[in-house]
C-alpha cells in the first residue's frame, strides 16, 4: 500500500502574509481560556545552553484539546545572529495529528512568536486595563516592542505614547511606528513614564528593576513581557506585590516569570496569581476597582505557539497557498 501522507509547510513570508494581529489575538485568547478551563495543557519546558555560539536551545510543547492542536516549538536564542543579518530568536513549530500522532505541519516560528507575544499583552489590556486609558507607556524599543505597540494600540483609544529604553538611540524606530498609526510620541525618563502612562508594557531583557512601585499611579495596567528566564527582572518586586496579578500560566510565572522575585522574597503567594483565562471565561472578575494596579506576567507558553501555528496552517490550506511535502 502506498502512503501519500502530506505534510503542510508554511514558511516565514507566508505566515506574515496570512496571520493578522486579529487572528493572533483570537488564537491566544481562546487558548488562554482553554487552559483555565482545563482543556489545554503545557508540557514541561526544555531549555539548555548549547555550549556553542553562546546559544540557548529548547522545546515548548503541549496539547490543546479544545482547539485540537498538539505539537511543539523548537528553537532558541543566538546572540550573534544580528551580525549575520538574522533574527536572534529562531524557531519552528511542529504540529501533529492528535488522533494518530502523525506530523501534520511544519510552520516557521519567528514572526509567529513575535505576533503571539504581542497578542498576549493585548489580551491582558482588553480584559484588565481601564476603559478610559489614554497614555500608553513602552519600556523597551527592540524588534518585539514594535509588535507590542501595534497590538496594544488597537485595544484602547490611546492619545499618546511615552517610551524609555536603556539605549535611547533605538527609540526612533518605535517613534516611527507610533507616528505611522497616528499617535504622538515622547521619549521620557522612567519616572516620567510612570507618572503619565495608564497602560505600560515592559519588553526588555533586563536583570534588574526598571520601574519602581512609587513611580506607578493608581489604576495603571502593566504587562510585563520580557521576563522569561530565571534571574531576569523588569519591575520592582514591591510593585508586583502591590498589584492584582494575572498571568498566562501560574507555574511558569513563579518559576521564571516576573513574579519569581516577589514570590521568592515572600511578598506574593502563588495563590495570589490568577490565570488570565479565568477573566476571559468570566470565572474571575479581573480588575475590581478603578484605582487598583493590575499586572499581567506574560511568560510565553508553548500553547500560544501551537495556536497561532495551527491558524497559519489552516489559513494556508483554506486559501490554497500551502506547500506540502510527502513523508
Amino acid at each position: 500500500m502506498t502512503d501519500n501522507h502530506q505534510v503542510v509547510v508554511v514558511p516565514e513570508d507566508l505566515c506574515e502574509a496570512l496571520v493578522s494581529r486579529a487572528d493572533a489575538f483570537q488564537a491566544v485568547e481562546q487558548v488562554f481560556a482553554a487552559m483555565a478551563s482545563g482543556d489545554a495543557r503545557n508540557f514541561p519546558v526544555v531549555r539548555e545552553a548549547t555550549g556553542h555560539a553562546e546559544a540557548l536551545f529548547g522545546f515548548k510543547s503541549g496539547f490543546d484539546k479544545a482547539g485540537m492542536a498538539l505539537g511543539l516549538k523548537a528553537g532558541g536564542f543566538w546572540p550573534g545572529n544580528a551580525d549575520k543579518g538574522l533574527t536572534n530568536h529562531q524557531s519552528t513549530v511542529f504540529l501533529f495529528d492528535p488522533d494518530t500522532g502523525r506530523l501534520q505541519a511544519l510552520v516557521a516560528g519567528n514572526y509567529l512568536t513575535a505576533v503571539r507575544t504581542a497578542a498576549s499583552s493585548s489580551v491582558s489590556i482588553r480584559h484588565l486595563a481601564r476603559p478610559d486609558a489614554k497614555v500608553l507607556g513602552m519600556v523597551g524599543a527592540g524588534h518585539q516592542a514594535q509588535f507590542q505597540l501595534r497590538a496594544a494600540a488597537e485595544q484602547r483609544a490611546f492619545e499618546k505614547v511615552v517610551a524609555w529604553n536603556p539605549h535611547p538611540d533605538m527609540l526612533s524606530k518605535l517613534e516611527a511606528v507610533a507616528r505611522e498609526i497616528g499617535l504622538p510620541f515622547e521619549a521620557v525618563s522612567q519616572h516620567e513614564l510612570g507618572a503619565q502612562a495608564h497602560v505600560i508594557i515592559t519588553i526588555t531583557s533586563a536583570f534588574e528593576p526598571l520601574l519602581m512601585r512609587d513611580w506607578i499611579k493608581p489604576g495603571t495596567h502593566i504587562a510585563c513581557m520580557g521576563t522569561d528566564t530565571k534571574g531576569k527582572q523588569e519591575v520592582d518586586p514591591e510593585l508586583v506585590a502591590g498589584a492584582r496579578v494575572f498571568t498566562d500560566e501560574v507555574a511558569q510565572s513563579v518559576q521564571l516569570g516576573e513574579t519569581q522575585h516577589a514570590v521568592a522574597q515572600g511578598l506574593l503567594a502563588e495563590s495570589d496569581i490568577t490565570p488570565i483565562g479565568e477573566v476571559i471565561n468570566k470565572t474571575h472578575p479581573g480588575r475590581q476597582s478603578d484605582d487598583e494596579i493590575t499586572l499581567f506576567d506574560g511568560t510565553g507558553v508553548g500553547l500560544q505557539d501551537l495556536a497561532v501555528a495551527a491558524t497559519a496552517a489552516k489559513l494556508a490550506q483554506q486559501q490554497g497557498k500551502a506547500e506540502t511535502v510527502r513523508l
